[in-house]
């Protein structure tokens, strides 16, 4: 497989990466594309339309492209991110190539922070890990009552973002339109901005529960 004359190969290691795992079956495609057609570092710029008729070649897949990105970001394959008011796009796995041709004009996606580690060696740890397992004994029991009622909690289905995103066309073509339509161009812009935003939001709401969880505040036996 190539792309602009640079010889790129998908290995098995590359399939066992946990975040092409963890995507649905039908954005895995996209997946496959999104390494082939990305830079020497798995960057590029977020615009679908220009994804598509690469990934997708003579289909009107914009849509399509848009949802699968949306899913790959879940499952952890790749990330968005933003410099100076444009949106780009990194995968968490790039491929790897010939370092000469491991190079990016993307700028640097933000520098993720580092889960905390337990660092304490010697009596220190032996003393931390013993008062560790005696909490979890103790709270066993509690985390078996919690855990089996979060597992029995009914949850009403979430509102797909896309139904309620603004119309990929303009007013004249509502549904998109095949030939060069500019009115349609920046309705679809319009789309596209609205599920980033809404997107970004979901997952603000998402940290800040976490946080809240975490100090004790989300309903946890603790």
């Amino acid at each position: 497989m190539s792309t602009k004359n640079v010889q790129r190969k998908i290995s098995a290691e590359d399939l066992q990466f946990a975040g092409y795992l963890r995507a649905p079956m039908a954005a895995k495609p996209t997946a496959i594309g999104l390494w082939l057609y990305t830079d020497g570092l798995g960057r590029r710029e977020v615009v679908p339309e220009l994804l598509a008729a690469a990934i997708y070649p003579g289909e009107a897949a914009t849509d399509l492209v848009l949802e699968h990105l949306l899913m790959l970001d879940e499952s952890g394959f790749l990330e968005f991110y933003k410099a100076d008011g444009v949106e780009y796009l990194a995968l968490r796995r790039p491929l790897k190539l010939d370092a000469r041709l491991a190079w990016s004009n993307c700028p640097d996606p933000p520098v993720r922070e580092s889960s905390r580690t337990f660092a304490a060696v010697g009596g220190a740890r032996e003393r931390a890990g013993a008062r560790v397992r005696a909490e979890q004994s103790e709270r066993a029991g509690q985390w078996a009552t919690w855990a089996d009622e979060q597992e029995h909690r009914t949850r009403p289905p979430e509102r797909p973002l896309l139904l309620d995103a603004p119309p990929i066309g303009c007013p004249d073509h509502p549904h998109g339109a095949f030939r060069d339509c500019g009115p349609c161009g920046t309705a679809r812009r319009r789309h596209d901005r609205w599920v980033r935003e809404a997107r970004y939001g979901e997952q603000l709401t998402d940290y800040e529960q976490s946080q809240e969880t975490e100090a004790g505040w989300g309903g946890d036996p603790f």
